[in-house]
Parts: structure tokens; C-alpha cells; sequence
């Protein structure tokens, strides 16, 4: 298998798939997170809108769309959103090549720091953020609820 990584620029089309890729990528937590995950409101004009105003990098297997990761420029930080990987690539360190391209491009726009949210659920996911170097820096809850749903975790840039 031959990993690319591309950062999408304008001509990038395939939405359908993209949308799909993230939706299997996001199935395993249908039931395990609450609220249920704010991707139920997305569909291909939601994912062509967000393209244009973030960043969007893409991974291929050969040629075929096997993970996806968004960050948007916010003050000093780049937040990392909606990190996708198929659930069939996984484990294989293309989401660790993701965020590291992402932090490139951090870094190139001479930011501090990345900066993300991660679900009070999502254990797994806390531990593999840690382990690529992100502390929690605040628990947050969302609106309407009484108790902790989401972390958010930082990552300090070093140039």
C-alpha cells in the first residue's frame, strides 16, 4: 500500500465520498456519546463549505480515500477537527501522519499550538492524542447538559 498525503485545495470534488469516509469512521461512537456526535448534521454541501473556510488534508491508500483531517486557524492555535480514518486503515499511522502534517502546517504559519476536543467517553482517543503529545487543558460541557461531555486537550508547537 502507498500512502499520500495531499493537502485539498479547490479542485478537490468528492464529497459523496469524503462524507462517507468520515461517517464510517465516526459509526463506532452512534450510542457511546452524548450528545451524539455533531457530524449527524453534516452532508456534502457542509463538507464543501468547511473546505473553503479550513484546512483540509486528505490521505490515500493507492487511490483510494482512506483518511481526512480538518484544522482551522484560531488566534495562536490551528484547532484539529474531525479526524477520519477508515475503520479498515486503522492502526496503521495515518492518523498520526495526519496531525503531523496538520502541525506542519502549524508550524509554518508560526502558530503555538494545536488544540482539539475530545468526548469524556472517548478513553482511546484520550490516551492516543497523549501519546502524540496533547495535555487536557480544560473539561467543558455542552449546552443543555449538567455534567463534563468533552475535553479539550493542547499540544505545544516547538519551531
Amino acid at each position: 500500500m502507498k500512502l499520500t498525503l495531499t493537502r485539498a485545495d479547490r479542485s478537490f470534488t468528492d464529497w459523496v465520498t469524503l462524507l462517507s469516509l468520515i461517517q464510517s469512521s465516526y459509526a463506532y461512537m452512534e450510542g457511546q456519546v452524548d450528545p451524539p456526535s455533531s457530524l449527524h448534521s453534516y452532508d456534502t454541501k457542509t463538507l464543501k463549505t468547511k473546505s473553503r473556510e479550513e484546512i483540509l488534508w486528505l490521505a490515500y491508500a493507492d487511490r483510494d480515500l482512506v483518511g481526512s483531517i480538518f484544522g482551522k486557524v484560531n488566534g495562536k492555535s490551528l484547532y484539529v477537527g474531525k479526524l477520519a480514518i477508515d475503520p479498515e486503515h486503522q492502526g496503521k499511522g495515518i492518523g498520526g501522519q495526519l496531525m503531523k502534517a496538520l502541525e506542519t502546517e502549524a508550524l509554518e504559519r508560526n502558530l503555538e499550538e494545536l488544540e482539539l476536543e475530545v468526548r469524556i467517553e472517548l478513553t482511546g482517543n484520550q490516551k492516543a492524542f497523549a501519546a502524540m503529545g496533547f495535555h487536557v487543558s480544560k473539561s467543558s460541557i455542552h449546552e443543555g447538559y449538567d455534567k463534563v461531555t468533552f475535553l479539550e486537550m493542547r499540544k505545544k508547537l516547538n519551531p
